[in-house]
């Protein structure tokens, strides 16, 4: 039986998981118990991405598989890939997400301008994905604006606050448990039309990173004290 402190057992997917934020958080859930998969379009890719990065961890953490065959597998999918590939992955796994919750990491940069925000024709990824998936996949809007340089070593510790979007509050918790489990803070940041927000910091934060020479840049909400969020 597990303690209350333990999170619920899930079967995560990281569709895009080869990738380096996608990789730095399956690591971290990885390592505090969900049973992640890591999704690409090529199985061999995703395989032995899993492989370097068990290796890397000394143990049998992760596991690869197609994009389609993770998200099958998974009760909770997690989507981490540019804008450009954001519906094409979000077509070919449709069919296997009815039910489930999905968390769109996906930013709509418009290269080479990726430090001047773009809003995309249906305002935001979040709600793009949303309206291709239907009412019947609880979508959330998460970990747009934690930086890539703070996720790749699961021993440094990342203080940023993730935002989380959705109009499912059930959904919300879910997430809420993932980026505590990925060493951060989340905070409700409402329905997911708010993600048209979220989003958008995302090239202002890389525009901060450049012109003040950092790597990091991130969110933190002031004034919620840490038993509050």
């Amino acid at each position: 039986m597990t303690s209350e402190k333990e999170p619920m057992v899930m079967r995560v997917a990281v569709l895009g998981g080869t990738g380096k934020e996608g990789s730095g958080l399956a690591v971290r859930w990885a390592l505090h118990g969900y049973r992640v998969i890591i999704g690409s379009r090529s199985a061999e890719k995703a395989a032995a991405r899993a492989a370097e990065l068990n290796a890397q961890l000394g143990g049998d953490y992760l596991t690869g598989m197609h994009n389609v065959e993770a998200a099958k597998a998974a009760s909770l999918v997690v989507l981490s890939v540019p804008y450009d590939a954001h519906r094409d992955t979000i077509e070919s796994v449709r069919d296997y997400l009815e039910g489930k919750v999905f968390v769109d990491l996906t930013v709509p940069l418009n290269p080479p301008h990726v430090r001047v925000v773009h809003v995309p024709q249906g305002l935001a990824a979040a709600l793009e994905a949303q309206a291709y998936l239907g009412e019947g996949v609880r979508v959330v809007a998460a970990f747009q604006n934690v930086s890539a340089e703070k996720l790749k070593d699961p021993e440094t510790v990342v203080a940023c606050d993730v935002l989380i979007c959705s109009d499912d509050e059930h959904a919300k918790n879910d997430v809420m448990q993932l980026a505590s489990a990925a060493g951060m803070r989340g905070i409700d940041a409402g329905p997911l039309a708010n993600a048209v927000a979220v989003e958008a910091l995302t090239p202002v934060l890389l525009y901060i990173n450049k012109r003040y020479k950092v790597k990091g840049a991130g969110i933190r909400i002031t004034g919620i004290e840490q038993d509050k969020a």
